[in-house]
């Protein structure tokens, strides 16, 4: 029986989501503080590591967002309510719970201006 035919998880993931920025000193501050693991931080480039393995890249750019431009992807937590809280006490100014048939959610803004969806985990019981 071979590795991949032993493998109890899904065999691919998401490898990397990038995300424009401009300032990634201070981006990379907040996706740090919202429980991201930083990785590399290195000359007009940040690196920061989600569960799975994701990588979020913060690389520059010079066009600003609108505030509340949706964020290109979302994220989900073990404990909605528990981020929630901790996301009011770090100042992120996360809107008010919605409650959903698959997910409940809120949303916060980054320091780029992008809107952030904060779902509640709906992982399988399965290895992931």
């Amino acid at each position: 029986m071979s590795k991949t035919e032993r493998e109890p998880r899904p065999l691919v993931w998401v490898g990397h989501i990038v995300l424009a920025t401009t300032d990634i000193a201070r981006a990379n501050d907040y996706w740090v503080a919202a429980g991201m693991r930083p990785l590399e931080n290195g000359d007009g480039f940040a690196i920061l590591e989600l569960r799975g393995g994701t990588h979020l890249v913060l690389l520059p750019s010079e066009a600003d967002v609108s505030q509340g431009t949706p964020c290109p992807f979302d994220i989900m937590v073990e404990d909605v309510d528990e981020a929630h809280l901790r996301y009011e006490k770090l100042g992120f100014a996360p809107s008010e719970m919605s409650r959903g048939d698959i997910h409940d959610s809120f949303t916060m803004v980054d320091p780029s201006g992008y809107r952030v969806t904060v779902n509640s985990s709906h992982v399988s019981e399965q290895p992931v």
